[in-house]
């Protein structure tokens, strides 16, 4: 039976899904897994979404490089198949049980391995978010036969929660509030990650878009929100700078687009013209840049005051900034583009 340590040790665990603090999360629900069950060294594993190899997000007794040159060699035996096809977690001291199938302690990795390390027993479950294997948890004792049925049991109550908090893709920023139909993606300096259940975002297909997701990455900016040209329609887009997973945890961009009609009834060039005149440009410079009469950058000026029903060029200007009806270009950003206050203020100071 179940002791009420263990149980709040379990219920604690499942909290700390709520962290925003992913790699602090972890380390502390390591810390609780040891209120409820034996361990001597215990390494919690991510699969990492770009290379597809295992990686140590947090460990107690296992260095990173150990832990995940050990899990490099144990996904070729068959004992990782077997634990990854089962819900309850496997332990060595199954081969007591007279179980078909291969047994671990008569295996190469067991003799060459985890024997030589003086370990006698380990317990290994699989982690799953949202019906994909995201990682593995293995715990490692001295003791003999030192993890039971109640102990599997035990562990694979907690396997959920752990596989919330290893799976990077759970922890962007904002994924939560996006509509149903929305494209998302996260772009790490690694490469993009698709997210699961989430169609990607086309607009990452565009060169000139791409360019200007890597300028927004080095600007240190937290969101900007924007207005861009897709196939023959337009998407409304929003880049979100987020943390991707816990441990050796990668800084990325969270870009997620809608399909929209330009609002206001604004046209492309009415747009591009408020875009110019909401980063501080006159009439004459935003002429020269679109290869325009003033005369004509004066009308579109009066077209889209109409159109957004705005009394002056400041406020359509900051009905811009605010609601994002923005179409910039990397040139652009540094005026657009939500910063924390103290990067904003010593943004100010430096001009």
């Amino acid at each position: 039976m179940l002791t009420h340590q263990q149980i709040a040790a379990a219920t604690r665990i499942g909290m700390l899904t709520r962290e925003r603090d992913t790699a602090t999360a972890c380390d502390q629900a390591l810390q609780e897994l040891g209120r409820a069950l034996p361990f001597d060294a215990v390494t919690l594993l991510g699969i990492d979404p770009l290379s597809g190899e295992y990686v140590q997000i947090a460990g107690v007794g296992y260095t990173a490089e150990t832990s995940q040159a050990l899990a490099a060699e144990f996904v070729s035996t068959p004992w990782y198949r077997n634990v990854v096809r089962q819900e309850l977690p496997r332990s060595i001291s199954e081969d007591a049980d007279d179980r078909p199938g291969p047994r671990f302690r008569h295996g190469w990795f067991y003799a060459e391995r985890v024997r030589p390390a003086g370990f006698r027993d380990g317990l290994t479950g699989a982690l799953r978010h949202q019906g994909r294997l995201v990682g593995l948890i293995h715990l490692s004792t001295e003791g003999a036969d030192a993890y039971d049925t109640e102990a599997r049991h035990l562990l694979a109550s907690i396997l959920p929660a752990l596989g919330v908090l290893t799976d990077p893709t759970a922890h962007a920023d904002g994924l939560a509030g996006l509509p149903s139909g929305a494209g998302a993606n996260l772009v790490t300096a690694d490469g993009v990650i698709d997210l699961p259940g989430r169609a990607p975002a086309e607009s990452l297909q565009d060169p000139d878009f791409a360019r200007l997701v890597e300028v927004f990455v080095l600007s240190g900016g937290l969101r900007l929100r924007m207005l861009w040209p897709l196939g023959s329609g337009w998407c409304r887009v929003v880049l979100h700078r987020c943390t991707v997973g816990p441990g050796a945890a990668r800084n990325a961009v969270l870009v997620h687009e809608e399909r929209v009609h330009l609002p206001y009834g604004l046209s492309t060039r009415e747009l591009e013209v408020l875009t110019r005149a909401a980063r501080g440009q006159t009439n004459q410079a935003i002429a020269q840049a679109l290869f325009l009469s003033p005369r004509t950058v004066h009308s579109h000026i009066e077209h889209l005051l109409r159109k957004t029903g705005c009394a002056s060029r400041a406020e359509a200007t900051a009905l811009a900034v605010r609601d994002g009806v923005l179409r910039p270009t990397p040139d652009d950003l540094e005026y657009f583009v939500e910063r924390a206050p103290a990067a904003r203020e010593e943004g100010e100071d430096r001009r």
